[in-house]
């Protein structure tokens, strides 16, 4: 394997790894996945959990195009849970509690059974660049491997130091140890390179914990899927997790330990994750609030270990301890193993073309941890497009690249390329402007088609996904044409305090109501008839449904989206010289200079650059 050339080396097997070797390999390219640890690929190395509010989008996403996250997510779920189905469905988001051991495993085999892939275990010390193009890699050991591109999807292992209260050692995760020399290559390569920090809690013996104290969370009733694909089935059984809550006694056995504390007494300068704060940070940050919440999730269908979400820290051992047996519930708690934080070099992804390919080494990807963000979700989502990408470079195609109204992933690479992050990014709903549009039951609709292209998703993938919309539209249609008399109408709207009607009426008009559901709307003889002569499941009836309802608001986004994708046409020359532009703003030629947008849209994204920038450049292009 050593004499080979390949295709595409990728660098890491973690979330972001997987995600570009699997789908480098399926587009047909010769792929090798260099890893510290074989047995830890695919790794949760924080909460056992994939999903959550947008991220449950961006594995629908994944799953669509043809990535693995979505089918390893459902194969591994030992609890299902729909987010935010009080609110409209642009915020539904799905997530899968999981089985962690299950989840590793289940995704190595089905790399192993992915052609054109082979697996190396080392740790990869520096690349091999030749007239500012990579041409391989080089290992510990001195072993040189050539390839056509790499991708770099190091996660936190890049110098990683872990931190324990008032002791750190270097390490990518706990029991793994840290990788050296890419960081110190890169800079003298002429990146940019920082430092971030991220955080985990302790993991506890669930047999030493009283469940009856605290409060069940199940999964829902009618459990549902990640993946698009009929390969995965819905749960048939789930596990339940629990809920408790700090309290003043806890946080004040954690002030003890402040002093002690790397985050407080300065040994670590590096930022963290605003949306997921340690408890010491939150019990700092929010002095007013005597309690927090703690989720308390099993690791597995049949392992005792838990983990302890919420409560995230680098105290000393001692104090989380000491601390976390004064939390109702936890009163006899016994460790598996103390929480610790960790920081890790990552490059600003200003740096990166949207292919995430970076501008510097041609041929070179950077995705995942790398780029700033965080989430398993997050990486595996750049993993997939960096191999995409890297694949399509070695077979001379266009990029693929995805626009911010066709995904949560478009948004997610824009920000990250446009903006920059100076703390670990997490993507949320609010950072998409057509989240109503971006929904998590119409990914496969925007998707599915791309991925086939690309050779991802596979023909019987789409034809299951054209039959949906068929029967969807059919759906839709048949209520704008069915009407409903006052006689038939009124009873049901008088039960739900809607306005009854005086004459027939579209039932498209009825069902737009905001308290009226699918369920009254079965209630109809016609529509009852309808959906069991077509044989309609669930996910049909349900994007009939917000079809319908949301009607205005989809038009509405689909009009802005359109507006705004006519200047993703203009196009700005490669070597353009914001320079001459006399009229244009210092700021905004300094960070056009640097960011080197591709179109006008992009331009206008740039932190620092106005509408009057923009126009001044507009008129420069003679538009």
């Amino acid at each position: 394997m050593f004499n080979e050339v390949y295709d595409v080396i990728v660098v890491g097997a973690g979330h972001a790894g997987s995600e570009a070797a699997a789908a480098a390999a399926n587009m047909g390219s010769k792929t090798l996945l260099i890893t510290m640890s074989l047995q830890n690929i695919a790794q949760m190395s924080c909460n056992p959990a994939m999903g959550g509010i947008a991220k449950g989008q961006i594995v629908r996403e994944i799953d669509a195009l043809g990535g693995y996250s979505g089918i390893v997510s459902d194969t591994s779920a030992i609890q299902f849970k729909m987010l935010n189905k009080s609110k409209g469905p642009a915020m539904w988001s799905p997530r899968v509690q999981s089985d962690r051991m299950r989840f590793a495993e289940d995704w190595r085999l089905l790399l192993e059974q992915t052609e054109n892939l082979d697996f190396y275990q080392e740790m990869v010390s520096g690349l091999i660049v030749e007239n500012h193009k990579v041409v391989g890699v080089k290992t510990s050991l001195g072993i040189e491997v050539k390839a056509k591109t790499v991708i770099l999807t190091n996660g936190t292992f890049l110098n990683g130091l872990i931190h324990i209260g008032d002791k750190n050692f270097g390490g990518g995760r706990a029991g793994e140890g840290a990788a050296t020399g890419i960081t110190e290559q890169l800079v003298s390569l002429g990146f940019e390179s920082g430092r971030m920090k991220t955080g985990t809690p302790p993991r506890v013996d669930g047999r030493s914990l009283d469940y009856s104290k605290m409060i069940v969370q199940p999964g829902d009733a009618v459990p549902e899927k990640f993946s698009y694909s009929d390969i995965t089935q819905p749960l048939k059984k789930q596990r339940d997790c629990h809920m408790t809550y700090t309290s003043p006694e806890v946080h004040n056995l954690l002030r003890e330990g402040f002093d002690r504390s790397p985050m407080f007494n300065g040994r670590i300068q590096s930022t963290g994750p605003r949306y997921c704060p340690s408890i010491e940070d939150k019990i700092n940050r929010f002095a007013d609030k005597d309690r927090h919440q703690l989720f308390v999730e099993p690791e597995g269908w049949n392992t005792v270990e838990v983990y302890v979400n919420g409560f995230s820290t680098s105290l000393p051992e001692d104090v989380q301890f000491k601390a976390l047996r004064s939390v109702v519930g936890f009163e006899g708690v016994k460790f598996f193993r103390p929480g610790y934080a960790i920081e890790y070099d990552y490059f600003p992804p200003t740096q990166l073309k949207h292919t995430l390919e970076t501008k510097l080494v041609e041929g070179l990807y950077f995705a995942g941890q790398i780029n700033g963000t965080t989430g398993y979700e997050e990486a595996a989502s750049q993993g997939l497009m960096a191999g995409i990408n890297a694949a399509l470079k070695i077979q001379e195609k266009d990029e693929f690249i995805l626009k911010r109204s066709e995904a949560y992933i478009g948004v997610l690479v824009d920000d990250l390329i446009t903006k920059g992050t100076e703390e670990p990014y997490r993507m949320f709903t609010s950072r998409a402007e057509y989240r109503t549009l971006l929904r998590q039951d119409n990914a496969d609709f925007r998707l599915t088609p791309k991925g086939f292209d690309l050779g991802l998703a596979s023909e019987k993938r789409l034809r299951r996904m054209e039959d949906k919309q068929k029967q969807s539209d059919g759906f839709v249609q048949f209520f704008r044409k069915t009407s409903v008399t006052p006689e038939v109408a009124n009873p049901v709207l008088q039960a739900k305090d809607s306005a009854p009607v005086r004459q027939s009426d579209k039932m498209f008009k009825l069902f737009s109501r905001p308290n009226i559901t699918i369920d009254d709307m079965r209630s109809f003889e016609a529509v009852e008839k309808y959906v069991q002569e077509h044989s309609l499941d669930r996910e049909v009836i349900e994007q009939s449904e917000i079809q319908i309802k949301y009607a205005g608001y989809i038009e509405k986004e689909k009009n802005n989206a359109d507006k705004l994708n006519r200047l993703e046409d203009v196009k700005i020359p490669k070597e353009f010289d914001y320079s001459k532009l006399k009229s244009m703003s210092y700021e905004a030629i300094e960070k056009l200079s640097k960011i080197r947008p591709v179109t006008i849209s992009q331009a206008s994204r740039v932190s620092g650059v106005s509408p009057s920038d923009i126009s001044v450049l507009l008129v420069f292009l003679g538009r």
